[in-house]
């Protein structure tokens, strides 16, 4: 079995994919961005991460599926809009055959960037 190169950073993740799933992942990249643009990038789990006082959200392109890992708490503020795919406690999986619902990740980033600004706020 072939072990999995170990990537060092969000540009060496992407680049290791087809072209129609660079485009994917590079406008999630962008719309997270846009959304926390103090977030830093980061690779963790060996998938792309964004962190804002630590891990605000992941995502990751899969054989069949765009993987989101927005937490559990950015999978229950969202629970309805989510509810059509699949996942679990802190992930969601867009199946490439469908639209990516970019508007949702935006939303959620933007909710997860709010929840972190929060924790933090309420620590001091």
């Amino acid at each position: 079995m072939e072990a999995k190169p170990a990537f060092k950073t969000i540009d060496e993740y992407i680049a290791a994919f087809p072209e129609n799933i660079q485009e994917i992942l590079n406008k999630i990249r962008a719309i997270i961005h846009d959304a926390a643009p103090e977030a830093t990038e980061a690779i963790s789990y060996q998938i792309p991460t964004f962190k804002l006082n630590g891990n605000l959200v992941h995502f990751g392109a899969f054989k069949g599926h765009i993987g989101f890992y927005p937490t559990p708490s950015g999978m229950a503020k969202f629970e309805k809009e989510l509810s059509p795919y699949a996942g679990a406690k802190g992930s969601v999986r867009f199946p490439l055959s469908e639209p990516i619902p970019y508007d949702l990740i935006r939303r959620i980033v933007e909710f997860r960037v709010s929840e972190v600004r929060e924790k933090a706020r309420a620590k001091k």
